[in-house]
């Protein structure tokens, strides 16, 4: 894959998934079904609607880890019986979290085989509700399914985080969006969170905007181009969003991309200065764009140390394994330390050739090497059809930038 010499255009980005999956359960969980629009087309979304919407008692999550946990909370608190099920990497990814957390405020869900992983059978009831402690440092997606619960117990809730708090903006994300549907949520100091029992509703339609995390991979295609006068239009990506990765705008000056915004959205051109001898960033509350900033770092020779990344372990693959493995590829010996953080100190070997990049079944791994073909057009992405998770037009988008 060779791109063009001359990097401009207008990209037309999917929507957000993490507000598509969010507003999906409020909507269902709602007096009235609220009318979404922009809803997003990949697959985890796909999924946690027809979970919503249909409410089968079997329900193939496939490989969607959000849809997973969001569903199992969700068919906790709605009375019926249901099976939920997913890949076998899903089935390897824990949600003893989530799963004791709720039983303690009055659910049923039971492990269907390995104690601690999914499957799960979900017995749903009415949740008493009340009091639970959470570790905060896991996944936010189990502290956002429990709060969007929360106004349909009889009790409301109660959840106060222990340790760090990891991916906060994505917790903040869900509280905006349960207050936008009616709901009364509120923090009590630095780690409670109260959410008051009552019924989401909405006035009129909902309108989601364009997801950053996917825009994170235009900035990437920026950074690496060689054309001087490169600009990308990026419609639909505002400047107050409830998405915490809108701070890849900040992260990505230290590469010299530039973005401002006109009526349609971001605009993205070269600010013409020279890029940090070393990358150091703490990604605890933005771990999607790791992938991206790492790859970026790598591909400008610049050693770096990214920390903040321990949510990368049980994410669609390991991804901080999965990042080390492809990265010697291009003759880059990266360190991981303390199962969250990854390390280059500038040294090299050999590449490998022919330079395949294997995807894990991880989106975000073949969105992230994909740019890669701008230093190295021979670079080849293995099972490419995986960017359908969330972001399922992104060959085609790349095409007009790619020569035939």
């Amino acid at each position: 894959m060779q791109f063009k010499s001359e990097l401009r255009g207008r990209v037309v980005l999917p929507s957000s998934k993490s507000i598509t999956n969010r507003v999906l359960m409020l909507s269902a969980l709602a007096d009235t079904p609220c009318t979404l629009l922009n809803v997003s087309d990949c697959d985890d979304a796909r999924v946690m609607s027809a979970a919503m919407s249909e409410r089968p008692e079997r329900i193939d999550i496939g490989a969607a880890g959000t849809a997973m946990r969001f569903s199992t909370a969700f068919f906790a608190a709605q009375p019926g019986r249901h099976y939920i099920f997913g890949t076998p990497r899903m089935h390897e990814r824990p949600i003893s979290v989530l799963a004791d957390a709720l039983n303690s405020l009055g659910a049923d869900v039971r492990y269907a085989d390995r104690t601690g992983y999914p499957p799960l059978v979900v017995l749903g009831r009415t949740l008493t509700g009340g009091s639970v402690e959470i570790s905060a440092n896991v996944s936010s997606q189990y502290i956002s399914a429990l709060l969007m619960i929360g106004p349909i117990m009889e009790k409301g809730l109660h959840l106060r985080l222990t340790g760090g708090i990891i991916s906060r903006p994505y917790i903040d994300m869900t509280i905006s969006l349960m207050q936008a549907f009616g709901a009364e949520v509120t923090w009590i100091g630095d780690q409670t969170i109260y959410v008051k029992p009552g019924r989401y509703h909405h006035e009129g339609p909902f309108a989601i905007e364009s997801d950053w995390s996917s825009a994170s991979y235009w900035y990437e295609i920026m950074a690496l181009s060689a054309d001087s006068d490169a600009r990308i239009e990026l419609p639909g990506l505002h400047p107050k969003s409830l998405q915490g990765d809108s701070r890849v705008r900040e992260y990505f000056e230290m590469f010299g991309i530039q973005t401002t915004f006109d009526a349609e959205g971001a605009v993205l051109t070269k600010m013409h200065r020279p890029v940090p001898e070393t990358i150091q960033m703490d990604l605890s509350e933005q771990p999607d764009l790791a992938q991206t900033l790492v790859v970026t770092s790598a591909m400008l020779h610049r050693p770096f140390h990214f920390k903040g990344l321990q949510t990368l372990k049980i994410k669609e693959t390991d991804r901080l394994a999965a990042m080390r493995n492809e990265l010697l590829k291009f003759g880059i010996k990266v360190e991981v330390r303390s199962d969250s953080e990854l390390l280059w100190d500038g040294s090299t070997t050999a590449m490998q050739f022919p330079l395949t990049i294997d995807t894990y079944d991880d989106h975000r791994m073949a969105m992230a090497f994909a740019p890669c073909a701008m230093r190295f057009p021979e670079i080849v992405i293995n099972h490419p059809e995986v960017v359908s998770k969330s972001y399922p037009t992104f060959w085609e988008t790349l095409r007009p930038f790619v020569r035939n």
